[in-house]
């Protein structure tokens, strides 16, 4: 049987933790970025976890990692 392939976009944006969960990046932090307050664009940096809901259609999408 074949090598599963690993989808390269959510590669990009998805990293795996020790426990089995996927952590990401928020959005809203690429442009119109002036109407926006410092400490919402301060809060938006922190790394999230990926919703319980998605998480299995992740580990799909990232078979190796």
């Amino acid at each position: 049987m074949p090598k599963m392939k690993t989808n390269r976009a959510a590669a990009k944006r998805f990293r795996r933790t020790k426990s089995g969960g996927f952590k990401r990046a928020q959005s809203h932090l690429n442009h119109i970025l002036t109407k926006k307050t410092t400490k919402r664009k301060r809060h938006l940096r922190a790394q999230i976890m990926v919703d319980g809901a998605d998480r299995k259609a992740a580990a799909r999408l990232l078979p190796y990692s």
